[in-house]
C-alpha cells in the first residue's frame, strides 16, 4: 500500500487470472459478492447501485468511467463518505495486476478519517480474496 495522497488509499494485488477473468469478479454482481459485497453492479456508465456492506448499511455508488478490462471507476458511500472507488487492471505474465485506488476521504471528518483508517488495513484482506473466488468458479461451463 502506498500513501502518496493522505485522503486515499492504494493497493495492488496479483491475481493469476488474465484481465478478462478479473473484469468478472470486479462487474458480474455473484462473483462480486463472492469476494466483497453483494450489489447489482455493471461496467455502464451512469449504473446506480448500491453494495450491501453488512453493519455498514447499504452504500448507494454510481459508475463514473469504464474502459472494458481496463479501469472501473464508481462513486462509493454516496451521501456519507462521497468517496470514489477505481479498479485499474494491467496483464503482468500470465495473469493481472489489480490496482486499488479508493480516494476523496474527507480528513476533517471523524467518520471520513475512520473511514481511512479502517478501509486502510481492510482492503488488502478483500483483494486477497478476489484469487479465490475466482477459482471456486467454472469459467468453461458457463
Amino acid at each position: 500500500m502506498t500513501t502518496d495522497d493522505p485522503a486515499a488509499i492504494h493497493c495492488d494485488q496479483f491475481i493469476a487470472h488474465p484481465p478478462a477473468t478479473v473484469w468478472k469478479a470486479l462487474t458480474q454482481p455473484e462473483l462480486h459478492a463472492r469476494w466483497w459485497a453483494a450489489g447489482d453492479v455493471r461496467p455502464v456508465v451512469g449504473h446506480r447501485f448500491t453494495l450491501d456492506m453488512g453493519t455498514w448499511g447499504q452504500q448507494p455508488c454510481e459508475v463514473l468511467d469504464v474502459e472494458p478490462e481496463r479501469l472501473l471507476r464508481y462513486s462509493f458511500a454516496s451521501g456519507t463518505l462521497d468517496t470514489t472507488i477505481t479498479w485499474r487492471l494491467e496483464p503482468e505474465g500470465t495473469g493481472t495486476r489489480l490496482f486499488l485506488e479508493h480516494s476523496g476521504f474527507d480528513l476533517d471528518s471523524p467518520l471520513g478519517r475512520a473511514a481511512l483508517d479502517g478501509m486502510g488495513s481492510g482492503w488488502p484482506g478483500v483483494l486477497g480474496r478476489i484469487e479465490r473466488a475466482l477459482g471456486a468458479v467454472d469459467f468453461k461451463s458457463g
